[in-house]
């Protein structure tokens, strides 16, 4: 995929960078998009699981291009491996910048779910 070109599906999750989430330069916080792409991958993960997950690992995080304030922030998801009880999820993060068509791919990582039952242990996870 292009770093140019914005996938052409529904994001797992899609804010605004605002104010409270930058640094004095307007730079957006890394944990912050690091947080929103925790979440985008638990959703993700939560729907292939048909239920409850947990992180384990986070991997491979880049952060290519800054976020600025305004900015629109998408984040896509895919399956990229899966165990017994384990789903890693490929986490695309595109901004388009504030008042502006420009769009830009951000950040990238993999995040590691362990589906896990009502006891809180790793179960299988369900076809």
């Amino acid at each position: 995929m292009s770093d140019n070109v914005m996938p052409n599906r529904v994001p797992e999750i899609r804010t605004v960078a605002m104010p409270a989430d930058a640094n004095p330069d307007g730079d957006i916080f890394g944990g912050w998009i690091m947080s929103n792409m925790d979440t985008a991958s638990g959703v993700f993960a939560a729907r292939v699981a048909k239920g409850r997950v947990v992180t384990v690992a986070v991997d491979a995080m880049t952060f290519h291009k800054p976020v600025f304030v305004g900015d629109d922030v998408s984040c896509f998801c895919y399956e990229v491996q899966r165990g017994n009880s384990s789903i890693a999820i490929h986490v695309d993060v595109w901004a388009v910048r504030h008042h502006s068509d420009e769009v830009v791919k951000v950040t990238e990582g993999v995040f590691t779910f362990v589906a896990i039952g009502s006891n809180g242990r790793p179960r299988p996870l369900l076809a």
